[in-house]
């Protein structure tokens, strides 16, 4: 069995059986399962969203935070309702997958999209990053809250998050109907236990029985002093950070225009509806756990556990066994939904590096589907830039939010301002309202970036705004080089394929006189060239002589050896010298034939080094020349030696 007979069967093993390019149309989502797979990004990214606005207001103005968080939580659905019509706008027109990247290529040309790409690009991969390391975050809360403070789980922060993003890798090369009947559930499930939260808290309340937390809790993060005004004494500066923090909420609001190819037709309906539906699930979740903050005070701690989620969760069942077993169900599926979250760069990213690397903007390689249908390249590639980015921030959700939210607001901006682009050229009903709506969603976009650029530029936003423009480079700096090379080799002048010298000629490199010389030699009277030259290079000269001897005493061939001095032993040199002068005076084709001897088995590769391939590589320059490498496999040749007596036919 060869080496790639037993790699297809043990991909084979781990993957399941390979389809075909015809099951692609089979490998779609209904509107249910896309819910619960391109949605978990965006509906578990409100499981942290309030938290980290709660971050920063809190050591200012102290528990004035939790009345101040709602007048910004109100901002940040304004900038849902712009974003979802926005997306919307786009699902309707642009039913092909890529989101911002297929409308800023469509509206600005495909230079400028490379804005989009590398922001849609970083997104994807801070997204897993930041999903997986809330989802810890989950148990470690769960295990604090249950097990009265215990934090054994602490040190498995960091392998936790790694074993579950290779975890999600390997369900995801296993093809998208696996993906998606594994990764809707949990959205669905965080979803009722969400209600049942709220449920509980508001019956609570309206009882008066809602407890608060305590604000004097070890570990909370330090408490500041509210002030006068109507910002209860917070500045503006700080305000704004409090938002561009609250807009991590919003991430993965693009993954159905970045996946809508994975929807059944019609496409595009089947998309627009769930965005809405997504959208609306959003902003109940966001609401509810900033009024529940808003109620019970649950403030974050320094380490980040138990998150604010948890205590709400906490707060609401109380305890007891009921209590337990509520705040048990809302955190694992909590976890659930934050680690399948992560599920859906994994859709959106290899989509959209197939997109680009088709526009030529990244490595071809990127086009392919694998084994299961699936872009695997792709998936291999974010897998590796995601475990990186892990283990770089010890998986800190804190750490992370800094880099988080500058990509995919910049992809919200470059699909607001395409969007309106595109109605400006265009004559259509609500025309005007369409141009007002996708500003204003491109507007509100870049200001969360610059925001965020500024507030965390120390936090670790300044590697995403080095990367930026470095990243646009490199995609630009791609294209370039594929459209010189296209340049170069689709230059046909008339009768380019008629030879231009007169004489063929045909070299074989001899190493010994072997069934893989004579191999060459009769390949070489296939040709019917007007002249046949069998070369050794005399490195040492007492073999040559051998050779020599044995090969004018042997009937197996007719052509002669030629001996070639090559006292400083430089064999590429040497042979690159014979083909230039054979070919020098433009009237003669020169093939080379190197033979090359093949062992399958370890040991036959360590003693015998290949050098088939260097050979060639000195003559690619060379005008009117080529080269053939002729294969012959040595173990086979040993096989039938052993079982038959004899040589095989070759």
């Amino acid at each position: 069995m060869t080496l790639d007979q037993v790699l297809y069967r043990v991909r084979r093993g781990l993957l399941g059986e390979p389809l075909t390019a015809e099951r692609i149309s089979e490998e779609k989502l209904s509107n249910r399962t896309a819910l619960g797979v391109l949605a978990s990004d965006c509906v578990s990214s409100s499981a942290y969203g309030t938290e980290q606005m709660l971050r920063v207001l809190v050591p200012v103005v102290g528990t004035a935070a939790f009345t101040v968080v709602m007048p910004v939580t109100g901002a940040i659905l304004l900038v849902l309702l712009l974003l979802t019509l926005c997306y919307s706008d786009v699902l309707t027109i642009y039913t092909r997958a890529g989101g911002s990247y297929v409308v800023a290529r469509e509206n600005f040309g495909p230079d400028v999209a490379q804005v989009a790409a590398v922001a849609l690009l970083v997104d994807y991969v801070v997204t897993v990053a930041v999903q997986v390391s809330a989802g810890t975050n989950a148990l470690i809360s769960l295990a604090h809250l249950v097990g009265g403070g215990w934090s054994g789980l602490d040190h498995l922060q960091q392998p936790l998050s790694v074993a579950v993003v290779l975890l999600l890798a390997y369900g995801n090369l296993r093809g998208i109907r696996e993906a998606g009947r594994a990764f809707a559930l949990p959205a669905y499930l965080f979803m009722a236990a969400m209600g049942l939260v709220f449920t509980v808290a508001a019956v609570r309340g309206l009882t008066g029985t809602l407890p608060h937390a305590d604000l004097r809790a070890d570990g909370v993060v330090p408490l500041g002093t509210p002030g006068d005004g109507w910002l209860q004494g917070a500045s503006l500066f700080i305000v704004l950070r409090s938002f561009a923090n609250g807009g991590s909420s919003l991430t993965g609001l693009e993954a159905i225009s970045n996946g809508v190819s994975v929807f059944r037709q019609p496409q595009g309906r089947n998309a627009r509806r769930t965005l809405v539906t997504m959208s609306c699930v959003l902003a109940v979740l966001v609401l509810g756990v900033s009024v529940l903050a808003f109620l019970t005070h649950a403030v974050p701690y320094a380490d980040g556990t138990p998150t604010v989620i948890a205590q709400e969760a906490h707060l609401a069942f109380g305890d007891g066994p009921w209590g337990t077993a509520g705040l048990v169900l809302v955190q694992l599926a909590t976890a659930l939904i934050l680690y399948t979250g992560a599920n859906t760069p994994f859709t959106g990213f290899p989509f959209l590096a197939s997109f680009v690397a088709q526009d030529r903007f990244l490595p071809r390689v990127l086009t392919r589907r694998g084994h299961r249908l699936a872009f695997s390249n792709g998936i291999l590639v974010l897998t590796v830039l995601s475990l990186a980015l892990l283990l770089v921030t010890r998986a800190s959700v804190e750490k992370l939010v800094a880099l988080y939210a500058i990509g995919v607001f910049t992809a919200f901006t470059m699909a607001g301002a395409g969007m309106a682009t595109h109605h400006l050229r265009r004559r259509e009903p609500l025309r005007r309202v369409k141009i007002v709506l996708n500003v204003l969603a491109a507007v509100a976009s870049a200001a969360v970036v610059v925001i965020f650029a500024v507030t965390k530029f120390t936090e670790g936003a300044w590697l995403v705004v080095v990367v930026f423009p470095v990243g646009v480079w490199g995609l630009v700096r791609i294209n370039r080089e594929y459209r010189r090379e296209a340049a170069a080799l689709e230059r046909l002048p008339e009768g380019a394929d008629r030879p231009g010298a007169r004489d063929h000629h045909v070299l074989v490199m001899v190493e010994a006189l072997d069934l893989a010389t004579l191999k060459a030699l009769r390949y070489a009277h296939e040709l019917r060239p007007h002249t046949i030259r069998a070369v050794h290079f005399a490195i040492d000269e007492a073999r040559a002589r051998r050779l020599s001897a044995l090969w004018a005493s042997t009937s197996a061939t007719s052509v002669d050896l030629e001996l070639v001095a090559c006292p400083d032993r430089r064999l590429r040199h040497a042979m690159r010298e014979l083909a230039v002068r054979t070919t020098r005076d433009g009237d003669v084709s020169l093939t080379v034939l190197v033979p090359r001897r093949l062992y399958s088995g370890a040991l036959g590769k360590l003693l015998h080094r290949g050098t088939g391939e260097s050979m060639a590589r000195s003559l690619t320059h060379l005008p009117h020349t080529a080269v053939t490498i002729l294969p012959f496999d040595v173990s086979r040749a040993l096989r039938a030696l052993e079982t038959h007596g004899m040589p095989p036919p070759d």
